[in-house]
């Protein structure tokens, strides 16, 4: 397969195998992906879903949001979204619970108590973690998104990826490529995005969705965000944040804030940008992204979250952005010395 070693390629097989097995050991299986999601996490969450009713039209299968929160409006028109369930305090126990596109527990929210339920429990992912969990699991970090393991697990089991499918996936690769933007945009990515659109995808009219359907109410938001950027370092850092009380100035939806650190990442001449977001309930969320080679993880780890070398995330226990900031920047400032 393009962009994939042999020794990958033998890893993926003893993976998907595992995977499988596990499916067929299951009546009932619950689906879930983390709390706040992205495309990647929304579009291989429900595709996976979609592939496994369609191997396995006996069983029964069920697609969780990681809490009550409603999906994000830029999202709300994925293929078959409606279909998301909210954990809602009564414990289910299905046979088997599948975490899709995330490395740390915690991360499920809400969702956690019915993988906790769960007979068995299977990760599939693509984000590097030095805590694993679960009974079994399926990581691998080379892969530019979730979606890509997915669509990879449809060619390996014989499922034709048809257009709603191929809508979901496409979705999730374009995200956390970032347009194709970001370093993990490698020659898999694009195989997979040639593939996705051979099977019906339609790349404009996510792009519209995606990218080109913000709110007036996030417009201002967003400029906001760019008034306060400041650099650090010589340049090498670039920040910004957003106050609690900013959404409630603007009417925007604190879901609308996920792309804002986009805006900061653009700064000529940084190499990391961080984005710091105060929430309802008391937290400062914080949003990392790099340019180059220095890897962005790192600090995220260290502060309890986690991602990838090129984009990754946080929350803190903090009262004020002025706090989480004396936390993440010196730990930011160490990363690009070092680099």
């Amino acid at each position: 397969m393009i962009g994939v070693s042999p020794r990958d390629l033998e890893e993926e097989e003893r993976g998907f195998r595992g995977l499988t097995e596990a499916i067929e050991r299951a009546e009932t299986i619950a689906i879930g992906s983390h709390t706040s999601p992205d495309g990647d996490a929304l579009g291989s969450e429900l595709a996976l879903a979609e592939i496994i009713r369609r191997r396995w039209p006996g069983k029964e299968v069920v697609s969780y949001l990681a809490d009550a929160k409603p999906v994000p409006r830029h999202l709300r028109f994925l293929p078959h979204v409606d279909e998301l369930r909210e954990p809602d305090g009564v414990v289910s126990a299905p046979d088997l619970f599948i975490a899709v596109d995330l490395s740390v527990a915690s991360r499920l929210a809400s969702a956690r108590s019915i993988m906790e339920a769960a007979r068995e429990v299977f990760v599939l992912d693509h984000h590097p973690t030095e805590h694993p969990f679960g009974d079994h699991g399926f990581t691998r970090p080379e892969a530019a998104a979730c979606g890509v393991m997915v669509l990879e697990y449809a060619r390996w089991l014989g499922v034709p990826v048809e257009r709603d499918v191929a809508n979901l996936l496409f979705c999730a690769v374009m995200t956390d490529t970032g347009r194709f933007q970001y370093q993990n945009a490698d020659s898999e990515a694009f195989w997979a995005a040639g593939e996705l659109v051979a099977a019906g995808a339609d790349p404009s009219l996510i792009s519209l969705h995606v990218y080109q359907s913000m709110s007036l109410t996030y417009i201002k938001l967003e400029s906001l965000v760019m008034g306060r950027i400041t650099t650090r370092e010589e340049g090498r850092i670039a920040l910004s944040w957003v106050l609690w009380e900013d959404f409630l100035a603007t009417g925007a939806a604190e879901d609308e804030a996920e792309g804002l650190v986009d805006i900061v990442r653009c700064v000529d001449g940084a190499e990391v940008a961080l984005l710091l977001r105060q929430t309802p309930e008391g937290e400062i969320r914080g949003n990392l992204r790099s340019k180059g080679e220095l890897d962005v993880s790192k600090v995220a780890c260290a502060l309890g979250g986690g991602g990838h070398a090129a984009a990754a995330g946080f929350t803190l226990d903090a009262r004020t952005i002025d706090e989480a900031g004396k936390r993440v920047l010196p730990l930011l400032e160490e990363l690009v010395d070092a680099g």
